[in-house]
């Protein structure tokens, strides 16, 4: 059966996201240090307790990222006395300012090409566990849609995101293949559904999953020459 959907994962796969994750959480401390020092003085370790203790408290956060940073962030700056209003105000300026240096992005050099190929020839969409959204990378033409585990209420490895990336693309497992990165989430999740797998390693590490991908990618550049082997 013929290939007519390739979905891909974001983080790591489209592009490296430790930078953007270091830069990131810098921007919003830099934000804290001018708008809300108390809380800038206290160490990462205070945030990461209250995110703790928010996820036990409700796991479901674990798929709605920005929410728990909200929250997260709300949480800490109420602690610190500032009244629920100015909280409230406080945590929203900090995570806009994090947000929006979370989307500046460097791809890797054949995203791009690569997505403007495969986009001529089939359906394209996004599968992530993450909070970036591609309509503010420049890339929404590229993709028919994108699900995100905050949309859904649900992540990866779950068939739930992928099931309804097959739904909306009104195709047949068989149909299907899915681009990611991690082993579990995009591989195993990917492969209990029935779709193909394409494994992205560019730094050429040992499988450290149960079945293997279908394939193993360094570079996105071979994807299409992939592609058009399977078919």
């Amino acid at each position: 059966m013929s290939i007519r959907l390739i979905t891909f994962d974001l983080d790591d796969t489209l592009w490296d996201n430790r930078p953007v994750i270091l830069g990131a959480e810098a921007a919003m401390r830099d934000w804290l240090t001018v708008h809300a020092p108390r809380l800038a003085a206290e160490p990462v370790e205070h945030l990461w307790g209250i995110r703790s203790q928010l996820l036990a408290a409700e796991p479901t956060l674990r798929h709605r990222l920005s929410e728990l940073r909200r929250r997260t962030l709300l949480h800490a700056l109420e602690g610190l006395d500032y009244s629920h209003a100015e909280a409230s105000q406080l945590a929203q300026g900090a995570f806009e300012a994090m947000i929006e240096a979370r989307h500046r992005i460097t791809f890797f050099p054949e995203t791009v090409p690569t997505l403007e190929l495969l986009a001529n020839r089939y359906h394209l969409g996004v599968i992530t566990n993450g909070n970036a959204d591609v309509r503010r990378l420049g890339l929404a033409d590229y993709f028919q849609f994108a699900l995100s585990a905050e949309e859904l209420g649900i992540g990866k490895p779950a068939p739930q995101p992928f099931r309804e990336a097959l739904r909306r693309a009104g195709v047949a497992a068989e149909q299907a293949v899915h681009v990611g990165d991690h082993s579990g989430d995009d591989i195993q999740g990917a492969r209990s559904v029935g779709l193909r797998a394409v494994w992205f390693n560019p730094a050429g590490q040992a499988w450290n999953g149960d079945e293997p991908a279908d394939a193993e990618i360094a570079s996105l550049g071979e994807l299409p020459a992939l592609l058009r082997s399977w078919e």
